[in-house]
C-alpha cells in the first residue's frame, strides 16, 4: 500500500483531472506512475486481478474513475486482465500507438488519461474487443461493498 497521499483520487467525480509530471509522481507509487504515465507494461500474469471471478467494479487506481464491471470480464489467456466492454463511453479514451512497431490502440482513462494498456479486435461477443489491462494501473470494490457505500452516500 502507498504511503503517498492522492487527494484527486475520487469514485464520487467526473472532473478532468490534469497534472504535471512531478505532480504525478509526488502523489502515484513508482510502478503506478511507470505504467500510468510513461506508458509502461507490468510482467504478464503479475497481476492478482488476471484470473479473480469477485463481483464488482474495476476503477482506476490513479483517479477512481470507473472502468470496467466484472461481468463484462473474460479469461483471454493474454497474461493481463482483459474485459470486453467499459462502463460507459466516456470511462476510457483511445489513441493510436504505433511504437514498438506495431499498430494498436491505447486505452487510456476517460478522466486522468492515465495509460491502462491496449483494445484488440479478438474479443467475446457482444462487442469482439478485448480490452488488454495492466492490473497495477486497477483499483477494485467488492460489489457488496459497493452498495454498502454508495447506500450510506459516500
Amino acid at each position: 500500500m502507498s504511503d503517498k497521499k492522492n487527494e484527486i483520487y475520487s469514485r464520487n467525480s467526473d472532473e478532468k483531472v490534469t497534472l504535471t509530471n512531478e505532480e504525478w509522481k509526488e502523489r502515484l507509487d513508482p510502478q503506478v506512475y511507470h505504467i500510468a504515465r510513461e506508458k509502461g507494461t507490468e510482467r504478464p500474469w503479475s497481476s492478482s486481478f488476471e484470473h479473480s471471478k469477485e463481483i464488482g467494479t474495476y476503477y482506476c487506481a490513479v483517479c477512481g474513475n470507473a472502468l470496467f464491471l466484472s461481468d463484462t470480464k473474460f479469461e483471454s489467456g493474454c497474461g493481463w486482465p482483459s474485459f470486453y466492454q467499459p462502463v460507459s463511453k466516456t470511462s476510457v479514451i483511445y489513441t493510436p500507438d504505433n511504437a514498438h512497431g506495431m499498430k494498436r490502440t491505447e486505452v487510456e482513462c476517460g478522466r486522468c488519461k492515465s495509460h491502462l494498456g491496449h483494445v484488440f479486435n479478438d474479443g467475446p461477443p457482444p462487442t469482439g474487443l478485448r480490452y488488454c489491462i495492466n492490473g497495477v494501473v486497477l483499483d477494485f470494490e467488492k460489489a457488496q461493498e459497493a452498495a454498502k457505500n454508495y447506500g450510506e452516500g459516500k
